[in-house]
């Protein structure tokens, strides 16, 4: 990288780019889910998802607080790293964007299967998890992102490495 300030004030320059992002997407199936309680407080759990048509597909039952608070205030909050996948670390993609509560038949009927896919290798465990999901109080959240930022750690890692062989040991 030929532009590197001497320190991390700015690390805007070491963004994600679209096909790191997009791999990083489909080799991933767990982001953080962040929305806001009735105290206006954040708040996030690991959930699986299927990234399908630029939208985050997840699924809660109706009972869980974060469904009754995206009800209430449809923004929300979705972060992806690479940690955990094949994928090299230290990527990061965060989208704020506004969730739909889905409760159709023909979403689950794609989706269940869907994630059930994304989840288990094996054709047989697929279908009895994509049965399990079918519960009653069972709902599918949409979310259509409406910003992301986007951090590569390694681009940061690589334009430190060269600037300080260019530049020596500064410490002393």
């Amino acid at each position: 990288m030929s532009e590197h300030p001497e320190n991390y004030e700015d690390v805007t320059v070491y963004g994600l780019d679209d096909d790191v992002e997009a791999e990083m997407l489909h080799a991933q199936n767990e982001c953080t889910f962040i929305w806001s309680n009735k105290e206006g407080w954040p708040v996030g759990v690991i959930m699986s998802y299927v990234f399908l048509d630029g939208k985050f597909w997840l699924t809660a039952t109706s009972q869980r607080a974060r469904i009754s608070a995206v009800r209430r205030d449809p923004r929300v909050c979705i972060v992806v790293t690479s940690t955990g996948s094949k994928m090299a670390r230290n990527k990061t993609v965060t989208y704020k964007g506004t969730c739909t509560i889905r409760d159709d038949q023909a979403t689950k009927e794609w989706f269940y299967p869907a994630l059930a896919a994304a989840l288990q290798e094996d054709p047989k465990r697929r279908a009895v998890f994509a049965k399990f999901l079918d519960s009653p109080r069972r709902v599918v959240l949409e979310v259509a992102p409406t910003q992301r930022i986007g951090y590569d750690g390694g681009k940061m890692g690589k334009a430190t490495a060269e600037w300080m062989a260019a530049n020596g040991d500064q410490s002393s």
